[in-house]
């Protein structure tokens, strides 16, 4: 797993998931919690305001992984051409 982490193009591969899940549960979110009209139960009223908050969590989470792996990729590009 450790190896995996060590490659900044998985990294960035990656991120490119997390923002997508990120993305994805914060409009479900607020989409669920927020705009529809529906009866829902209460689990699912729960789960979509905690998605509210994972979601903006999983795009900053992704997002420094991508700022990461994006300088490493660079760092290793500068490596090799000097």
């Amino acid at each position: 797993m450790f190896d995996f982490f060590s490659h900044p193009q998985n990294v960035l591969q990656l991120s490119s998931r997390v923002l997508g899940a990120g993305l994805a549960m914060l409009l479900a979110g607020i989409y669920g919690a927020y705009l529809y009209d529906g009866q829902l139960p209460i689990v699912v009223l729960v789960s979509l305001h905690a998605m509210t908050i994972l979601g903006p969590t999983l795009l900053k989470i992704g997002y420094v992984m991508r700022l990461l792996s994006q300088y490493r990729l660079s760092r290793d590009l500068v490596r090799v051409v000097a």
